[in-house]
């Protein structure tokens, strides 16, 4: 079988090999962990004091869950496990909600998390031989950093355009050829919006390949940015807490993200009980380390959800995979006591070929109610600007909606790029609704 792999040793390990693996590395994680303040304390107080406490992977679930207000309450250094001498990088998120998180790393970290993301690559079938752009932020966003270091490692040339600027990407993507970007689906979708305004079509362009992540997105959504320049769109899941890209990745069948358990451990477990769940039931996604020396986590609580998926994928990797992220249990929105994710009306918007590629939802209270309005812009190509036809597109639209999410919105049609458009992560959500 030729498949395209970084690491066959690892890639393809039998399961009882990379469980006894799995064991091993993290009774050191475990090591590493006992000497940051943390999870001495954390630890202690779970009965758990020596890495032999450890006796199976099953006794993983002896150990307490770790959340993002942990890491935030042991900001800045209550996290650290090695000498502040020993690390080279640290990444923190924005702190936006309130105290920040940062993750450090020593030299093996950056080591480790450049081959788990040249894994990645190469699973696409990227090589060497691609030309590599990447429309991610650089700096303390780790997204931009990670796949760098691992296209670097690939051996393939590496155009650091960072986000933005999309004249300058067209033009850079011109001149030198540009096989594979990195990007966000909705600067994608933006960026072939733009391409009439900057005189280009898609075949005066080489790409080839587009790694997309870092906000949730449909498999409708990845259809029409793969039609839309004739590529393949491969998805990808990572975190700042677990380094960033690289945690899982879609290889050349697209059958689900392999998620590197030689690296990390994986589990699902239900967000209100935080029991485990069974293969194919949709549940948070809980995630140890087990190379990190300078900053390891475990059983952190990403708040992300997805399944496992089933069965075996035709590439022959023996490491779990995982569903597409169908949202966060922290984004999951409740619209008069019914239940939605912002990825459920994406899906339903990007089926309609007269929506165009940006939209936004917005929550706002009428009385004691709440509105639920859904804006979208129309695809430029097919509106023919027949009132009669906007009026059936906008209670078309509703009527997909509502038999998705059992409520029906309010449906705002709006011109091509009038919308707001975001460089970096899509804002998709505006909810405007009071706090009590």
């Amino acid at each position: 079988m030729n498949v395209p792999v970084w690491n066959p040793a690892l890639e393809f390990m039998e399961r009882d090999a990379l469980e006894r693996l799995q064991l091993a590395a993290l009774r050191k994680t475990l090591v590493w962990a006992l000497k940051t303040p943390f999870y001495q304390r954390r630890l202690a107080d779970a009965g758990l004091k020596h890495p032999e406490d450890i006796a199976s992977l099953r006794d993983l679930r002896n150990i307490p869950y770790t959340t993002k207000d942990d890491l935030r309450g042991a900001y800045p250094h209550g996290l650290l496990a090695v000498e502040l001498e020993r690390t080279v990088r640290l990444h923190t998120s924005s702190g936006t909600t309130g105290m920040p998180t940062v993750i450090y790393h020593t030299r093996q970290d950056l080591d480790h998390w450049t081959e788990l993301v040249a894994r990645c690559i190469v699973a696409t079938g990227a090589t060497a031989r691609d030309v590599f752009q990447n429309m991610t932020s650089y700096g303390l966003f780790t997204g931009g950093l990670g796949l760098h270091y691992g296209a670097e490692r690939v051996g393939m040339l590496v155009i650091p355009a960072s986000s933005g600027n999309t004249s300058r990407q067209l033009q850079l993507m011109k001149n030198f050829r540009t096989t594979v970007v990195h990007a966000t689906p909705s600067y994608l979708l933006h960026l072939h919006a733009s391409l009439a305004g900057e005189g280009v079509t898609p075949d005066q362009l080489g790409l080839r390949k587009a790694f997309i992540g870092a906000e949730p997105h449909s498999e409708q959504t990845r259809r029409k940015i793969e039609d839309l320049f004739d590529i393949d769109a491969y998805n990808s899941y990572g975190l700042s807490e677990m380094n960033g890209p690289g945690v899982a990745f879609e290889c050349v069948h697209k059958t689900g993200l392999h998620c590197w358990e030689d690296a990390y451990i994986l589990e699902i477990v239900d967000p209100r009980t935080l029991q485990p769940l069974p293969e194919g039931e949709t549940g948070e996604i809980v995630m140890t380390t087990l190379q990190r020396q300078a900053t390891p986590l475990l059983r952190y609580r990403t708040r992300d959800l997805s399944h496992l998926v089933g069965g075996n994928c035709p590439c022959g990797r023996t490491h779990r995979r995982l569903a597409r992220i169908k949202g966060r249990s922290d984004d999951m929105l409740i619209v008069n006591g019914v239940n939605i994710f912002p990825s459920q009306i994406e899906d339903m918007l990007m089926r309609i070929p007269e929506v165009g590629t940006n939209y936004l939802i917005q929550l706002e209270k009428r009385g004691s109610l709440d509105r639920l309005l859904v804006k979208t812009e129309l695809n430029a190509r097919l509106f023919t600007g027949d009132p009669r036809a906007l009026d059936d597109l906008r209670d078309r639209i509703g009527e997909l909606l509502r038999s998705a999410i059992l409520v029906k919105p309010t449906v705002e049609l709006h011109e091509p790029g009038s919308l707001p458009v975001s460089e970096g992560k899509a804002r998709r959500v505006v909810d405007l609704r009071p706090a009590f």
